[in-house]
């Protein structure tokens, strides 16, 4: 079958498996690999992409269910070929080590900011919850959050 979504601001149509899900559609149909595949059981967050602005486990959405809608991978973020402001803010405080949460990382918190603009540290950590890291400890990445909420001007 025949979906159409927008994917990272440009509309695309993609031959989709009525049991494949979001993720294996991103990574073996349309080779975007900046979504990660971890647990596959929408625990760990390295599937996380945006659908529709709202952060979900791409591991866990069928890929038909995306027809219409809009779907954000961190390619989705990129500005006149350059960082996002929330990605610089993470290699700024070295949020960013070996890479596999972090696109997860990324979306999660940029779509949290849009809900909550001046998050306490506790409000950051709770909203990426979801999201596990292995490598940073998660302060770093904290950190990085709350720089760029306040560098915006919402800290």
């Amino acid at each position: 079958m025949i979906a159409r979504m927008v994917l990272n601001g440009r509309s695309r149509q993609v031959d989709v498996r009525p049991e494949h899900t979001l993720l294996e559609t991103l990574r073996d149909t349309l080779g975007i690999f900046d979504v990660k595949e971890g647990c596959g059981e929408g625990v760990c967050g390295a599937c996380t992409v945006l659908l529709d602005g709202r952060p979900v486990s791409s591991c866990l959405v069928l890929a038909p269910a995306v027809r219409g809608r809009a779907v954000t991978t961190l390619r989705g973020l990129e500005r006149d070929g350059g960082l996002h402001p929330l990605q610089e803010a993470f290699v700024r405080h070295g949020a960013v080590q070996c890479g596999f949460c972090t696109p997860g990382m990324l979306l999660t918190a940029l779509a949290f900011l849009e809900r909550e603009p001046r998050p306490d540290r506790e409000a950051i950590r709770a909203a990426l919850e979801g999201n596990l890291c292995r490598c940073t400890g998660y302060t770093k990445i904290v950190d990085a959050v709350e720089a760029y909420a306040r560098d915006r001007g919402h800290g």
